[in-house]
């Protein structure tokens, strides 16, 4: 590579990485819109579950063919990008296979990285052929019509394009290299356990040619991860960054376990304590936006939450799990996910827009997004948080809700007002009095 090749590779390194770090600005900036929630307790149970779920994939293998396969994708991303530091000191320095010095090691490392770059292919070829062909019934869920399923798809495309001219750069590179006296900068260097049966289609071609073809793999190989890299914001295939911080930030409480409006249990407390001086809280401040109970749209809920939503992989283990959707409720978890995301990127483009100010739309997510009748098929029973493989709670999103449903709009359903109202007059769900509660037992 000559100088002029080194500067436009370093501009292209530039634009590539600075368009990434401004979206990613983005999304943190979207991601504290969300109202804050402590999650610094027990780091060692917090570590654990990162490198147990987001680095072991533990929750994946519960599904062994999907598991182990998207193990193999996860690991070929992260392991050949390895590659991706030697690319970028030969782009910027003008040398070639810089890291060839380390021999044997060198030798094993880029092996490696052709089998599972193979294998890659492979798991890719089987997910495309199971969301396209085989037509998984969690795969052609209403939810992912339009751009969710063709994202899906692009990002197969990606990776077969990404790792076949991985392929061919090495396969061309080993033809070089098995010229005598030829190019002085192709050393014996590498092992070649895929690219070995792929270098033979070089064959009869003229070395420089060969050598062309060399380069154009080379460049876009790097203009493909770039790309990659970039679409990343765009696409549910952000959980590749973001599923670190969401398994160490989730909740580690035990599932059924809802947390408590503190203003409420105040009330409560107040209430139950015959001592209690309900005249010594706190002058009011008039000034004072007052607290809203539950949530009506993405700046209620709380910022894990809002990291859960733009985590979320698309995979419907969530809806395939939930005996709401199974008997044909509208209620699907990965929908409630994916409206959130939805939401937030529209309340984001708002802010940009109007130079860092929210300027109310008229919108919320609230019936603009997700609808009273998904909100209240949810069983609360946890089936989608105990299926994700990436610890996100749907089902947090949609109590926060049904709390602003009922708390703010009294909108809950009749058979729901109904227990409500007996609760409060009977002190018990049934609509009869506390004191015939044991008459059941005098009936036989």
């Amino acid at each position: 590579m000559g100088y002029l090749d080194n500067i436009l590779f370093a501009i292209l390194l530039i634009l590539g990485f600075g368009y990434f770090y401004a979206n990613i600005k983005k999304i943190v900036r979207n991601i504290n819109l969300g109202a804050d929630v402590n999650r610094k307790d027990n780091p060692k149970a917090r570590l654990k579950n990162m490198a147990l779920i987001a680095l072991g994939q533990s929750k994946m293998v519960k599904r062994p063919v999907a598991g182990i396969l998207h193990i193999i994708v996860y690991a070929g991303f992260i392991i050949i990008n390895i590659e991706l530091l030697e690319i970028i000191i030969d782009g910027l320095f003008g040398t070639h296979r810089v890291f060839a010095s380390l021999g044997t090691t060198y030798d094993v490392l880029i092996g490696s990285f052709e089998i599972l770059a193979l294998l890659v292919l492979v798991a890719v070829s089987t997910f495309w052929t199971r969301r396209n062909i085989i037509r998984l019934k969690r795969f052609a869920n209403k939810d992912l019509a339009g751009f969710p399923k063709n994202d899906a798809n692009y990002i197969l495309y990606f990776e077969v394009v990404l790792m076949s001219l991985f392929l061919l750069m090495n396969a061309s590179d080993l033809h070089l290299q098995n010229i005598p006296g030829g190019f002085s900068h192709f050393i014996k260097a590498g092992s070649f356990p895929v690219s070995q049966f792929i270098e033979p289609l070089f064959n009869g071609v003229s070395s420089d040619f060969v050598m062309l073809l060399n380069e154009l793999f080379w460049w876009l190989h790097i203009i493909g991860i770039l790309i990659f890299m970039n679409y990343l914001y765009f696409s549910k295939h952000l959980h590749i960054l973001l599923a670190f911080p969401n398994t160490y930030f989730a909740d580690l409480n035990p599932k059924g376990q809802l947390d408590n409006l503190e203003s409420v249990t105040n009330e409560v407390k107040m209430m139950m304590d015959p001592n209690a001086d309900p005249y010594a809280a706190a002058p009011v401040n008039e000034n004072a936006v007052p607290s809203k109970f539950g949530a009506s749209d993405i700046q209620d809920l709380n910022w894990v939450q809002l990291m859960n939503a733009y985590t979320c992989t698309e995979c419907g283990r969530c809806t395939s799990a939930c005996p709401a959707n199974i008997t044909g409720k509208k209620l699907s978890p990965r929908k409630i996910m994916m409206a959130t995301r939805d939401r937030i990127e529209e309340v984001g483009k708002n802010i940009d827009s109007n130079k860092g100010i929210f300027v109310p739309d008229n919108k919320s997510l609230l019936n603009d997004y997700i609808t009273p009748e998904e909100l209240w098929a949810c069983t609360s029973c946890n089936a989608c948080v105990e299926e994700c493989p990436v610890n996100i709670s749907p089902l947090s999103i949609i109590m926060d809700m049904r709390r602003y449903l009922v708390m703010e709009q009294s909108a809950a359903p009749t058979p729901i007002n109904a227990m409500m109202t007996n609760i409060e007059n009977n002190g018990a769900p049934w609509q009869y009095n506390q004191q015939d509660r044991l008459n059941w037992k005098n009936e036989n």
